[in-house]
């Protein structure tokens, strides 16, 4: 086994990027095949009870991860932390929900704080949006990133792209974890 497939997540109820991409194991260098955004889509209205709404997003958000997760020897994701308002907190809830279930389906599974995200990529705990998107595309000029033609140069839509860059940088951290470290002792030793 010369490479492996590795899944990178940044969850979202709203945007949820993926990152897939192929992992040496000679190397450690990765190349990024794959860049995604779910989105859910919903209708809602006076009718619509919010809860029904959460759980069609719930729904559509597993239904698009967990294609992903196959046959992926290493699934990392940037792990939400809490949040200050209720609404967000029930956003919060949907997202770990959703990870718990994906995580059920057995693919070793590996978690990562949005710090370690952004340390171990753009070196420090308070990298922006655009520092992260800057990085990643730097890093992996391979990736199918979403561009648009503005001014007759090619420039990065930074709305997606964020979240596309935080699942590479969560590829990056988790492959500095220890529970990852050990997986590639027994995968090297086998």
């Amino acid at each position: 086994m010369k490479e492996i497939k590795v899944v990178g997540f940044d969850p979202s109820l709203n945007n949820w990027g993926i990152a897939i991409g192929t992992l040496n194991l000679s190397t450690m260098n990765m190349k990024v095949t794959h860049l995604d955004v779910i989105n859910p889509a919903f209708e809602s209205g006076k009718t619509t009870r919010k809860n029904s709404v959460d759980v069609e997003r719930a729904s559509q958000l597993y239904k698009a991860a967990v294609p992903a997760c196959e046959s992926a020897s290493a699934v990392f994701v940037e792990v939400p932390v809490g949040s200050k308002s209720a609404r967000a907190m029930a956003s919060y809830g949907i997202c770990i929900g959703v990870l718990g279930s994906i995580r059920g389906t057995g693919v070793p599974f590996f978690e990562v704080t949005p710090h370690e995200v952004k340390l171990e990529t753009a070196g420090k705990k308070t990298a922006t949006k655009q520092e992260m998107i800057s990085w990643a595309m730097a890093r992996h000029p391979e990736a199918p990133w979403p561009m648009q033609k503005k001014n007759g140069e090619m420039i990065a839509i930074a709305g997606n792209g964020e979240h596309m860059a935080d699942a590479v940088g969560g590829i990056y951290a988790g492959l500095q974890s220890a529970d990852f470290q050990r997986m590639m002792a027994f995968l090297k030793a086998a």
